[in-house]
């Protein structure tokens, strides 16, 4: 049986149509390729000129940066955090392993710096300071010190003053246009000082970790002791700095982020968010809340602008942790699970209450420089 074709017959009109209506729906396809192609131009245009003006487009670096390349990402400054954290580390251990003054005279010292000038009062049954407790305070002042003065603070100048005021300039550019303060924070990290002098780690230890540097006889000349170390940190911390802000981020596709340090508080209530224990809590484990003894090392949050609200201006910045704070906790720094209260220093292992307006927990807070605030 001879198969028989079944056509299907339209009138010339509807074929017209078809014909006409497909013509139509090619030529917009087009028309829309041609416009992407124009704007992939536009935006290769843009990029090639906004890495003229970071000198990205050339072999020349800016600073520290990932792989001898010219951009940063969270693996890259979790690996260089982690060798200026083991240099503070190892600074501290030789100070509490020479000490140039008996513990308790360094405790003191370290807590009026850690609480700003208005430290605890030691009970009158305080134990004496023991040598974890003297190097996690050690760290602790540091890193406040790199956080505060060095991370958070642009260091482009010689000149304190100077340095304070770009930060603000910074800052207030930021809050308008990412992308231009990127450009702006690059291209001024072009010109920034070579290297931390020691005039500048003086004004660093005098502002942050004034009664340390005294007993530790940080403020003077002397070379080769244990304390004097302090000066080598320092000047890895401005390198680490320099790395953090002087360099594009490849970090979570956006290049437009820059980088905040924070030092969780003496006292206050952990937060794992925000935190890292480096030593076992006891307290921890069993379900019990437990405090901060000390930060041995800072937290770091990348900052960027929100997503564009309905008038197409950007929300409240972004906060996103890169590096939790490196932090022990009470009843770790007591060297046992067990925290007593009422004990020689009080609550705790330093013998330190948490402000009364403090709250449970401290989320990474754009920094405010003591001279004054943005």
């Amino acid at each position: 049986m001879a198969y028989q074709g079944q056509t299907d017959i339209v009138s010339g009109e509807q074929y017209r149509y078809a014909l006409t209506n497909f013509r139509i729906a090619h030529e917009k396809v087009e028309e829309q390729r041609v416009q992407l192609q124009e704007q992939e131009k536009q935006v290769a245009l843009l990029r090639a000129r906004i890495a003229l003006l970071e000198g990205t487009n050339q072999n020349s670096h800016l600073g520290v940066s990932k792989l001898g390349g010219n951009s940063v990402d969270d693996f890259s400054i979790k690996n260089a955090a982690s060798g200026l954290e083991r240099q503070i580390n190892r600074w501290a251990a030789d100070v509490t392993r020479a000490p140039p003054v008996p513990f308790n005279t360094i405790r003191q010292a370290a807590l009026t710096d850690v609480f700003d000038d208005d430290p605890p009062e030691l009970g009158p049954n305080a134990p004496n300071a023991t040598g974890i407790q003297i190097q996690s305070l050690l760290r602790h002042a540091v890193s406040k010190t790199i956080a505060e003065g060095i991370v958070n603070c642009l260091i482009v100048t010689d000149s304190p003053e100077a340095n304070i005021q770009l930060t603000r300039i910074h800052e207030h550019i930021f809050s308008r246009d990412a992308t231009v303060a990127a450009v702006w924070r690059r291209q001024t990290f072009t010109a920034a000082v070579e290297s931390c002098s020691e005039d500048m780690s003086r004004f660093f230890l005098s502002e942050h970790m004034p009664n340390l540097t005294k007993v530790l006889g940080l403020d003077t000349n002397a070379k080769g002791t244990a304390a004097s170390g302090i000066y080598l940190v320092l000047e890895a911390a401005y390198e680490f700095s320099r790395m953090l802000h002087g360099a594009p981020s490849s970090s979570g596709g956006s290049v437009d982020a820059f980088y905040r340090a924070f030092v969780p508080d003496v006292a206050i209530t952990m937060n794992p968010r925000q935190i890292e224990l480096v030593k076992r809590c006891h307290k921890t484990e069993r379900g019990e809340l437990d405090r901060v003894g000390a930060t041995v090392f800072p937290g770091l949050v990348k900052v960027s602008r929100g997503p564009q609200g309905p008038n197409g201006v950007s929300t409240e910045d972004v906060q996103t942790v890169v590096r939790r704070a490196q932090v022990i906790c009470e009843c770790a720094l007591m060297g046992t699970g067990v925290v007593s209260p009422g004990v020689g220093m009080g609550p705790g292992v330093m013998g330190v209450s948490p402000p009364p307006s403090a709250p449970p927990s401290v989320s990474p807070q754009p920094y405010a420089h003591p001279h004054g605030g943005y």
